[in-house]
C-alpha cells in the first residue's frame, strides 16, 4: 500500500492559512482527499492483484464473424451456448508458461488503456487539483504577502488594544438612550417611595440595579507600557502593509487563474471519463498471432478487477462533479461581487469609528476571504486602520509616559513670574496636563494635532497659552471656558492662514502674538482675520512678510497700546493705518525694510516708545517731527546705517532713552547735550573718534554705552554727569582714564576692557558703588590698583 501521507507535501500549508480558505475550498480539499484515496486504492490493487485470465478460443479460423467472447454473453445477446457445452472438458494442450505468456500479452495489447491506467489517472488529476488549490500559498509573489497578512492579522486579533478599543466603544454605546431610560425609571421609583416603607424601598433597590448594569461600561483592561508600544508598532506595520498591498492585485489574479484552471481541468476530466468509463469490461476479446507458439490466435479473457474499477470510476466521476460544482460557484463568487473593493461601513456603524477607510485590490480581496471564515477578524483588524483608534492609543501611551508627577517636575516660573508648563516635540498632549490646576501658562511646541478635551476646564488659573507649530482644535465648550479667562496667546505656524479661528473670538484676550508668513499672493494685501471681538486687546505682535499694516488692526484702534511688526526684511510699504491708533503707546517696526522714518508715526500723539531696529535708515532728518510726539520717552534707532545725527535732536527735550548703536556714526552733535531729560544713551558699535564736551550737560544721564568705537580720550566734562551708574568704554583706543572718574560716586558698572590703558587711577576708590564684579578690566590693570582700593571693592 502507498500511504496517503506521502502526498501531504502537495497540500501542506501553515495552519494559520486556514483563515483564507472559504467553505468551498475546504469542501474541495476534502473531495480531493477522497479522490486521492480512490486513486491510491486503485493503484494498490493494480500493482498487487490486477490480472487478466485468458482461455484459447476453439472457433475455426475461417469463422471470423464474431469475437471470441461473444458466445459467453447472456442469452438474447449472442447465440445459444449449446456448442459451448459440447466443448466443455476439452484440453487445450497449453502449459502454465504459455498461459502466463498469453495473459501478459493480451493484457498489454487487448485491454483498453483507460482500464489499465484509470487509477494512475485519478492520482495524477487529484494531485493537479491539489496543486491548483494551494498554488497561491506557495508562489513567491503571493505567499510573502499572505504570510505577512496572516502574521499581522493574528497580532491585531490578539492585541489587548483591540479588546480595549472595542470595549470603549461598547461602553459608549451603552451610555445611550437605554441608560437614560433606566435613570428616569430609578428617579420615578425614588419619588414614589416614602420613608419607612420597606417594601417600596426594596423595590427601589431592585429597580436601581439595572441602571448600574446599563450605564457602566464594561471593564476595560489597562494596557501597560510594553503592550502600548506593541500596539503602536502594529499600527505602523498595518499602514506600511496596506500601502504595499493596495498597489496591485496579484493575489486576486492568481486566485482567479487557479480557479479557472480547475474548472477547465474538471470539464476535461468529466468528458473523457464519461466517454471511456464503458471501456472497463469484464470480458475482453484478444486476437494475437501466437499460433506458432500456442496453436491459438483468438482468446477470451477475463479482467478480474473490472467490476471494482467500474464502481470506483463512477464514484470518482461523482466526486469530480461535486468538485466542479464548487469550482463553478467559486467563479460565480469571484465575478459576481466587486472583490477588489472592501467597505467597512457595517464596522463603522457598529463601532462608531467613522474614519475607518475602505480598502481596495489585494487588501480588499483578502478581507473578503476572511469574512467567509469569520467576520470578527475584519472587525478587530479594522481597529488598526482607524486614525481615531491610533490617536487614542498614542494618548494612552502619552498618559503612561507623562504622569502628573512627572509633569509637575517641569513646572517653572517664566519671565512674567507665572507658573509655566512647557512641552516640546511630543506626539500629542497628555491628558494628565489637565490635572495640574495650578498651571498659569501653558507652552506647547512642535506637538501634533491637538484637540483640547473638556478637561481643559480644570485649568482654572490658566492665563497664557503658547502654540508654537502646534495646530490645535478647541471644542465649543472649551471656547466658552477660555473666552474670558485667557489673557495672552502666542501662535507660531508656517502660514498665518493656519491660525485657528477660535483665537479671534477670545474676547478677554489682552495680548495676541502671531508669527507666520502670508502666502506670496496675499503678502501685499496682508489680510488678517477681523479683530472686532477682541475688546480687551492691548498688545498685538505680528511677525510675517506683510506688505502693509493689516487693515484689521484698526478694529482694535480704540484700545491697542502696543503694536509690534517684525517683517524679517520684507519691505513694509503702506503704513497709513497707523494714524488711526490714537492710544498707541509702543510701536515696533523691526526689519521692515524702511529707509526713512514713516510719517504716519508722527501722528501718534500718545506714543511713548518707538523701535525701528534692523531697517535701512541712512538719514533721520525727520527727527524734528518727533516734537509732535510730546510723550515720546524712548527712541530706538539701532542696527541701521545712520551716518550722522541732525542738530534737530535738541528738540527732543523730553526724550529719556536714545539707542543709536550698530550704526555708522563718526561724530555726535553738540546739540545732543540739550536733551536734558536723557537718562540712557547707547552709541556703541559705531566709529566715534571723539565726544562733544556738551555731553557733560546731561545731568540726568545714568547709562552711557560707548563700547566698540575708536575713542582715544574722553572729555573732562563727561565726568560732570554725576548720576552715571553705568559707563561702558570697552574696546576703544583709550590710553588713560582721567582721575576725574572718581567724581562719579554713583557708578556701579565700569567697562574698560580692550583699550590701551597702562594703569588705572587710584581715584576709582572714590566710586562708592563700584565693586570688583562691576569693574570689567584686565586682571593686570586691576592688580595695579592700590591694595586699599582693591580691598574696598572686594568688600561686600
Amino acid at each position: 500500500m502507498i500511504p496517503v501521507a506521502e502526498f501531504k507535501q502537495f497540500t501542506e500549508q501553515q495552519p494559520a492559512f486556514k483563515v483564507l480558505k472559504p467553505w468551498w475550498d475546504v469542501l474541495a480539499e476534502y473531495l480531493t482527499v477522497a479522490m486521492l484515496m480512490i486513486g491510491v486504492f486503485g493503484c494498490t490493487l493494480q500493482v498487487t492483484q490486477d490480472k487478466i485470465i485468458c482461455l484459447p478460443s476453439h472457433e475455426p479460423r475461417e469463422n471470423l464473424s464474431e469475437t471470441p467472447c461473444q458466445q459467453l454473453l447472456p442469452r438474447g445477446v449472442s447465440e445459444p451456448m449449446g456448442d459451448l457445452r459440447e466443448l466443455s472438458g476439452l484440453k487445450n494442450n497449453l502449459d502454465l508458461q504459455q498461459y502466463s505468456f498469453i495473459n501478459q500479452l493480451c493484457y498489454e495489447t487487448a485491454l483498453h488503456w483507460y482500464a489499465k491506467y484509470f487509477p494512475y489517472l485519478v492520482v495524477i488529476h487529484t494531485l493537479i487539483f491539489m496543486v491548483c488549490t494551494s498554488f497561491w500559498f506557495k508562489f513567491p509573489g503571493t505567499s510573502s504577502k499572505i504570510e505577512h497578512f496572516i502574521s499581522i492579522l493574528g497580532k491585531c486579533f490578539d492585541s489587548p488594544w483591540t479588546t480595549r478599543a472595542l470595549s470603549e466603544v461598547s461602553g459608549e454605546n451603552h451610555k445611550g438612550p437605554a441608560g437614560t431610560i433606566a435613570g428616569r425609571a430609578t428617579v420615578t421609583v425614588t419619588t414614589t417611595a416614602g420613608p419607612g416603607k420597606a417594601g417600596e424601598g426594596e423595590k427601589e433597590k431592585v429597580l436601581a440595579e439595572p441602571e448600574k448594569v446599563v450605564t457602566e461600561p464594561p471593564a476595560v483592561t489597562l494596557l501597560d507600557k510594553k503592550e502600548g508600544e506593541q500596539a503602536k508598532a502594529l499600527f505602523e506595520k498595518v499602514k506600511k502593509f496596506r500601502m504595499h498591498v493596495e498597489e496591485g492585485d496579484i493575489l486576486y489574479t492568481m486566485y482567479i487563474r487557479q480557479t479557472v484552471l480547475k474548472v477547465c481541468k474538471f470539464l476535461a476530466i468529466l468528458v473523457y471519463n464519461l466517454v471511456y468509463v464503458g471501456k472497463i469490461s469484464f470480458l475482453v476479446a484478444c486476437r494475437v498471432e501466437t499460433s506458432e507458439v500456442t496453436g491459438y490466435a483468438s482468446f477470451c479473457c477475463n479482467h478480474t478487477k473490472a467490476h471494482l474499477f467500474s464502481k470506483l470510476a463512477f464514484c470518482y466521476i461523482s466526486f469530480v462533479c461535486v468538485y466542479g460544482i464548487t469550482c463553478l460557484y467559486t467563479l460565480y463568487w469571484l465575478f459576481h461581487r466587486p472583490l477588489k473593493e472592501y467597505s467597512f461601513r457595517s464596522v463603522r456603524e457598529e463601532t462608531g469609528m467613522g474614519d475607518i477607510p475602505d480598502v481596495k485590490n489585494d487588501f480588499a480581496f483578502m478581507l473578503h476571504l476572511i469574512d467567509q471564515y469569520d467576520s470578527l477578524y475584519s472587525k478587530r483588524f479594522a481597529v488598526f486602520l482607524s486614525e481615531v483608534s491610533e490617536s487614542r492609543l498614542k494618548q494612552l501611551n502619552l498618559n503612561h509616559e507623562w504622569t502628573a508627577e512627572k509633569l509637575r517636575q517641569k513646572l517653572q516660573r517664566n519671565a512674567r513670574g507665572q507658573l509655566e508648563l512647557a512641552l516640546c516635540m511630543l506626539p500629542g498632549l497628555p491628558d494628565t496636563v489637565f490635572e495640574l490646576s495650578e498651571v498659569e501658562a501653558l507652552r506647547l511646541e512642535a506637538i501634533g494635532d491637538i484637540t483640547f478635551p473638556p478637561g481643559l476646564s480644570q485649568l482654572v488659573h490658566l492665563q497664557e497659552l503658547s502654540l508654537l507649530h502646534s495646530p490645535a482644535r478647541l471644542p465649543f465648550s472649551s471656547q466658552i471656558f477660555l473666552r474670558d479667562r485667557l489673557k495672552v496667546i502666542r501662535i507660531k505656524c508656517e502660514e498665518l492662514r493656519e491660525v485657528p479661528l477660535w483665537v479671534f473670538g477670545l474676547r478677554g484676550l489682552e495680548e495676541l502674538h502671531l508669527e507666520g508668513l502670508f502666502p506670496p499672493e496675499l503678502a501685499r494685501a496682508a489680510t488678517l482675520e477681523s479683530l472686532r471681538e477682541l475688546k480687551q486687546l492691548k498688545v498685538l505682535s505680528l511677525r510675517s512678510n506683510a506688505g502693509k499694516v493689516p487693515a484689521s488692526v484698526t478694529d482694535v484702534a480704540g484700545h491697542l497700546q502696543r503694536l509690534s511688526l517684525h517683517n524679517d526684511g520684507a519691505r513694509l510699504l503702506a503704513l497709513n493705518s497707523l494714524k488711526k491708533l490714537a492710544v498707541l503707546r509702543e510701536l515696533e517696526l523691526v526689519a521692515c525694510g524702511l529707509e526713512r522714518i514713516p510719517h504716519a508715526v508722527f501722528s501718534l500723539g500718545a506714543l511713548q516708545e518707538l523701535d525701528l531696529r534692523d531697517n535701512h535708515l541712512r538719514s533721520i532728518e525727520e527727527i524734528l517731527s518727533f516734537q509732535h510726539c510730546r510723550k515720546l520717552l524712548t527712541l530706538r534707532l539701532w542696527h541701521n546705517q545712520i551716518a550722522y545725527v541732525p542738530e534737530h535732536v535738541r528738540k527732543l527735550r523730553g526724550l529719556e532713552q536714545l539707542y543709536l548703536s550698530h550704526n555708522k556714526l563718526e561724530t555726535l552733535p553738540t546739540q545732543l547735550g540739550m536733551c536734558s531729560s536723557l537718562r540712557l544713551l547707547d552709541v556703541s558699535h559705531n566709529g566715534l573718534h571723539s565726544l562733544p564736551a556738551e555731553l557733560g550737560l546731561l545731568q540726568n544721564l545714568q547709562h552711557l554705552a560707548l563700547s566698540y568705537n575708536a575713542l582715544e580720550f574722553l572729555p573732562d566734562e563727561l565726568f560732570f554727569c554725576r548720576k552715571l551708574r553705568t559707563l561702558l568704554l570697552g574696546y576703544n583706543q583709550l590710553s588713560q582714564l582721567a582721575p576725574q572718574v572718581g567724581a562719579l560716586r554713583a557708578l556701579s558698572r565700569l567697562e574698560l576692557k580692550g583699550n590701551r590703558l597702562e594703569a588705572l587711577p587710584e581715584e576709582l576708590g572714590n566710586c562708592e558703588g563700584l565693586k570688583k564684579s562691576g569693574l570689567l578690566v584686565e586682571d593686570t590693570l586691576y592688580d595695579g590698583l592700590p591694595a586699599e582700593v582693591r580691598d574696598r571693592m572686594e568688600a561686600e
